[in-house]
């Protein structure tokens, strides 16, 4: 069987225990070389074949990992944060199914939890965001119908923008158009868990030349929404006058 792994943000403790296992146990690791930080690998047997993909074809990963597991030998396919975001992954695990081999899926910590963790903020804030949108700026991989940055602008909920640091300019332009502010709140997070992570405050209005005179070209996430404020109603949850099923609300007065 062979094991995708979801590595995490950066930071090799936020490696799961069973990812972790898996890897210092494998006979052959290919891993997203370009993202995932070489300390993930650093108990990895001395003996293991590790193979960097960001080299590789699709043809050439599958090559390594059918070859290995044909004869018999444990391997790991390693993705940076969790492979089922903008991981590539579902395209190899359909190959690895017309060639008959079994595969898992073990999940990982995504750099926007960790970016959240980071800036000490919560995604959805009673009155103020309930949704948070993962999504990405249209470069040379198209995006589909309605799912353009300015018609998801318009739900106004908590965004988290993938691999589109380099077009921050447009990026501003088309959330504006689809209706946020330019005082909306905007946070960059540089490699979130990292020991170089950097956070990056702002507001739409501000955010492209912060991020620029940071010199961050890459391995950013950008966040936007008011969450990043302070005002937000106090949740339910814990409201004492809230019943819930393992607790009685107090009477008022």
């Amino acid at each position: 069987m062979i094991s995708f792994i979801g590595a995490g943000p950066g930071d090799p403790e936020l490696l799961t225990i069973k990812g972790k296992k898996l890897i210092d146990g494998a006979d052959v690791i290919v891993y997203a070389g370009s993202l995932v930080n070489p300390a993930v690998l650093k108990d990895a047997k001395p003996t293991a074949e590790i193979y960097n993909s960001a080299t590789m074809n699709l043809d050439e990963v599958i090559d390594v990992m059918s070859k290995a597991e044909k004869e018999g030998k444990k391997v790991v396919r390693v993705h940076t944060g969790d492979p089922a975001v903008y991981g590539a992954h579902r395209e190899q695990m359909d190959r690895l199914d017309k060639l008959g081999i079994t595969y898992e899926v073990i999940p990982g910590v995504s750099s926007v939890f960790a970016s959240a963790a980071a800036l000490k903020k919560e995604f959805t804030l009673p009155s103020v965001s309930q949704t948070v949108i993962l999504t990405r700026m249209e470069g040379r991989t198209p995006m589909p119908p309605g799912e353009k940055l300015e018609d998801l602008a318009k739900h106004h909920a908590t965004m988290a923008i993938f691999l589109s640091i380099g077009f921050l300019d447009k990026m501003t332009e088309q959330l504006i158009k689809g209706g946020y502010t330019l005082d909306t709140p905007v946070a960059v997070v540089y490699k979130a868990s990292w020991p170089d992570q950097k956070i990056i405050i702002g507001t739409l209005k501000d955010i492209e030349k912060k991020v620029k005179d940071a010199g961050i070209t890459k391995t950013a996430l950008t966040l936007v929404g008011d969450f990043l404020g302070d005002e937000y109603e106090l949740s339910k949850l814990y409201d004492p006058e809230f019943t819930t099923e393992f607790r009685q609300g107090k009477v008022k007065n």
